[in-house]
């Protein structure tokens, strides 16, 4: 008699614990838990490449501050007798300058009918 209760508390313990394993399973791979689980990896996923992006911007300015101080550009910008340097500081950020626009020529075609004046 006492095998048979064992027995049975061992197999009804054994199918709560199962069906509790699969109920869990279940409910993660819901739509819901799944998009969330998916905008999560995602939003890692972009702390990490921000993260990147930081660490190779530090990387190039630590690079470019060696490569100034190694060919000599971090120079007194006044110069070595004091008096105001004739160029600009090489260290400095130049920007590119916008060139004015070019005229574009109309060229008549099949896409643009020449206007007649009648």
């Amino acid at each position: 008699m006492f095998r048979r209760a064992f027995w049975f508390t061992t197999g009804a313990a054994a199918g709560v614990w199962a069906t509790t394993r699969i109920q869990r399973k279940l409910r993660t791979l819901a739509p819901e838990s799944l998009a969330v689980r998916a905008a999560d990896q995602a939003a890692a996923a972009g702390h990490r490449v921000r993260d990147f992006a930081l660490d190779v911007r530090s990387g190039m300015a630590q690079r470019e501050h060696e490569l100034t101080e190694a060919l000599g550009l971090t120079a007194d910008p006044d110069g070595p007798d004091g008096a105001a340097a004739e160029h600009p500081n090489p260290t400095t950020t130049f920007r590119a300058v916008p060139r004015p626009a070019e005229p574009r020529a109309v060229i008549p075609g099949p896409h643009r009918p020449e206007k007649r004046t009648h």
